[in-house]
């Protein structure tokens, strides 16, 4: 384990141990390593690994702790694994690393072991427990289950990398915390790592990341909270509008659909360039009833999609284009009406609803934007207008939950829609770290 962690491995006076980082630095290793030791060293000791949801801990906690036994170099046959339940169980003791998510009360109450009582709790990826749960009163909840049973050496220690908004609920706990005389916080990056365990790839990742975006750097890598700009895609620049090569021609072409009955409608339309490694924006359609003073119903802006496809198939596509559609998931009429319409028209366009998860999308959009994974045509003028002026609310930062100004997004929401839909495309383009979200 990395230096910083030497002095807290063998304390177990202090109850509550914070472990903070930027991306690679090695706090789930080292908690890792540190469950794994407590069932081989102490008989009477179990351990506890919880995440909020159910369905992340095999491949994330679950997998780390097979790893954790690899480098203390303990054969796995001394053990006894199961994946249904989760569960590590040392035979030489009968101590055991349980692992569950923490979605309802009962989901941490019959894992009480009376014999082995829990004498660790590690609470992975923290943020979750207040972004989907009770946050602090989670927390107290789960140590007055685990702590019982214990007259000495109980402890939790707590993984996440911190939010870039300072003003987080997380953020502000954990300087509550670092107040208490039982409690000691940690931080660490990939700097204090040797790059011999790192690899010069993640070093080479992490600095172009530092070239391209100091900003997002410092958060990424550092885990700074850097704070929240006003501007969600702050950078978006001159350099993101370009048009594709003269007679440039693609097999993909993606687009991502907003509706509204009063509000904007829009597609916005890119081709996948695996030469350039680029999803290029080529055009948009936009119609405001609220504007124009004509409300058009969903037949008729099905016919407006399949005009402006087969626009874009005539300068753009070649002989055998496939369009790819990732429409609004609520505007389930409008998709009937589209399928309809491209069916007589003959037109290869497959449809799907759009993943509308709205901070994994902006997420995504900012890496693409970050690393130049596309780009708009100047003839979207609505969308490069949204992208400038294109805001969190100013309260929910205060609140510590940034989310979008509702007010002349709709471009943004299709342009959010296209990158989620073709993520799986693009996402092999950027550094082998920026892959996972």
């Amino acid at each position: 384990m990395i230096p910083k962690y030497r002095g807290i491995f063998n304390n177990t006076k202090i109850k509550h141990i914070i472990l903070t980082s930027g991306r690679a630095g090695t706090k789930s290793s080292y908690a890792a390593i540190r469950a794994d030791y407590q069932i081989l060293a102490d008989p009477h000791g179990s351990v506890v690994v919880l995440r909020k949801h159910h369905n992340k801990l095999r491949k994330t906690v679950y997998k780390e702790m097979l790893r954790g036994l690899n480098r203390l170099k303990v054969k796995k046959t001394a053990f006894k694994i199961t994946r249904s339940p989760m569960e590590i169980t040392y035979k030489k003791h009968g101590t055991t690393i349980y692992f569950s998510g923490s979605d309802g009360i009962d989901d941490t109450k019959g894992i009480i072991d009376e014999d082995k009582p829990i004498k660790l709790v590690i609470l992975d990826e923290r943020t979750e427990f207040f972004d989907d749960g009770e946050g602090e009163d989670e927390l107290t909840n789960i140590e007055a289950t685990f702590v019982r049973g214990n007259s000495s050496g109980f402890q939790m220690i707590y993984l996440y990398n911190p939010p870039k908004n300072p003003n987080a609920e997380i953020n502000q706990w954990c300087k509550k915390m670092e107040k208490r005389g039982d409690c000691i916080h940690i931080h660490t990056t990939y700097e204090d790592v040797p790059i011999a365990w790192l690899g010069q790839d993640l070093i080479d990742s992490a600095e172009e990341m530092k070239k391209t975006d100091l900003k997002m750097y410092r958060w990424v890598w550092l885990g700074e909270s850097t704070g929240i700009d006003d501007a969600v895609y702050y950078m978006f620049n001159q350099s993101h509008i370009k048009e594709p090569e003269k007679g440039q021609r693609f097999s993909i072409i993606g687009i991502g659909g907003d509706y509204g009955q009063q509000n904007a409608t829009t597609f916005q339309a890119a081709g996948l360039d695996l030469g350039d490694r680029q999803l290029k924006g080529l055009g948009e359609y936009y119609h405001s009833g609220r504007e124009s003073g004509h409300q058009k119903s969903p037949s008729e802006y099905a016919a407006d999609f399949v005009q402006f496809v087969t626009s874009l198939g005539e300068k753009y596509g070649t002989e055998n284009v496939r369009f790819y559609l990732f429409l609004d998931p609520s505007a389930q009429g409008l998709q009937e009406e589209i399928k309809r319409a491209c069916f007589i028209a003959s037109l290869p366009v497959v449809i799907r609803n759009a993943e509308n998860d709205v901070k994994l999308g902006i997420s995504r959009v900012q890496k693409a934007l970050t690393f130049h994974l596309m780009s708009v045509s100047a003839r979207q003028e609505m969308a490069i207008n949204e992208f400038q002026t294109y805001e969190y609310d100013k309260d929910s930062i205060e609140k510590g939950k940034e989310e979008p100004i509702k007010i002349g997004d709709h471009c943004m929401d299709g342009i959010r829609y296209l990158v989620m839909g073709m993520w799986t495309k693009i996402k092999q383009w950027l550094p082998m770290l920026e892959r996972e979200d």
